[in-house]
């Protein structure tokens, strides 16, 4: 059943539009004239002398979680890129030394000027080794090639940046929780 909406009809003013049109313009000049005369109320952030506060749960630059002793935790499994609708992830496995680990990542780059931030990747992940919690939304870089963040890049963070409940951030060469990893995987600190 098809449903009708009644409209009362236009009067001779409103079928001018002149009135409404001013009307419009007057909605105009009084927002230009409150951002020229009371520029302190704007809803406004001034942008880069002051940053705004990114939630953690927001989806940013991507980040490689590191075992205790400073290597990638990832295994090269190639789920993340399997799962990017953009294939913005290159991944190259190689064989580790360890044998508690079959493989390990010789290269591992993510192209961010393709990267659509979705954070399939972060979820693909079986062993938790891609995050996307560095609250760094803002990149600039010179050239188009400096957007591939390889591998070295993702590895960049310091544990102190992250909360102390973030156990796996923690246990990161650096963090407050390493020591007791190291202990825990039998390794010896250099």
């Amino acid at each position: 059943m098809v449903r009708q909406v009644k409209q009362k009809p236009m009067n001779w003013v409103e079928r001018l539009y002149v009135f409404e049109a001013l009307r419009g313009l007057f909605t105009t000049l009084k927002h230009a004239l409150r951002g020229l005369l009371r520029y302190e109320t704007l809803p406004t952030v001034p942008y880069p002398e002051m940053k705004p506060e990114i939630p953690r749960n927001y989806r940013a630059r991507h980040r490689l979680m590191l075992r205790p002793d400073g290597m990638p935790r990832c295994v090269a499994c190639g789920m993340c890129a399997a799962a990017c609708p953009a294939h913005c992830i290159y991944i190259e496995a190689a064989e580790t030394e360890d044998p508690r680990i079959e493989k390990a990542p010789a290269r591992f780059d993510i192209d961010h000027l393709v990267c659509v931030f979705c954070g399939l990747c972060v979820e693909a992940c079986p062993v938790d080794a891609l995050r996307m919690d560095t609250c760094e939304t803002s990149y600039v870089h010179p050239k188009r090639d400096d957007f591939v963040a390889p591998m070295f890049d993702l590895m960049t963070w310091d544990p102190k940046t992250y909360p102390q409940n973030d156990s796996q951030s923690q246990m990161a060469p650096g963090g407050t929780l390493n020591q007791q990893a190291l202990d825990a995987w039998g390794m010896k600190v250099n």
